[in-house]
């Protein structure tokens, strides 16, 4: 397997993508914030010791999203179209999971992007309910699903 961010003589290099279609690309990632059931109790209405903490956590994914290839070397600006983050609250294990879902129509893909967004958004839960509970756990985080672009559809198993 090539690595396509190595050039041949093994030194890193942004991927070319000028020679690609453009298509109608997505990703989804998720996230999960891990808290005690005091902390999860409080905050599941969505307001915390901060104020409203689902709405900037939203906030801040998205924009972290549109940032991502200032965060991450080697990734493409791109031109994203729509950012969405959706909430599901897993009561038996205290947890909020976090799905981010990125599209664009180019010449590479969100994959990235939806990654981060859920990353922002888990930090920024973190970074608004530890006033009350330091021992916040983030993680995982991964790609769930992807599509457009010459390797098509991925679905995490």
């Amino acid at each position: 397997m090539k690595l396509t961010h190595i050039d041949s003589d093994g030194k890193a290099q942004m991927v070319d993508i000028s020679g690609k279609a453009e298509t109608e690309r997505e990703a989804k990632a998720k996230g999960h914030v891990r808290m005690s059931r005091e902390t999860y109790e409080l905050i599941k209405g969505g307001h915390g010791p901060k104020g409203d903490i689902f709405t900037v956590a939203k906030i801040a994914g998205i924009m972290g999203a549109k940032k991502t290839h200032t965060l991450i070397p080697l990734c493409h600006p791109l031109s994203i179209t729509h950012i969405d983050v959706h909430y599901d609250f897993i009561d038996n294990e205290s947890t909020v999971e976090i799905t981010s879902t990125v599209r664009t129509k180019g010449q590479t893909g969100v994959e990235m992007e939806a990654l981060t967004c859920s990353t922002i958004v888990a930090l920024t839960i973190y970074d608004m309910c530890k006033a009350i509970d330091k021992g916040i756990e983030l993680g995982p985080f991964y790609l769930i699903e992807k599509s457009g672009g010459k390797s098509g559809t991925f679905r995490k198993q």
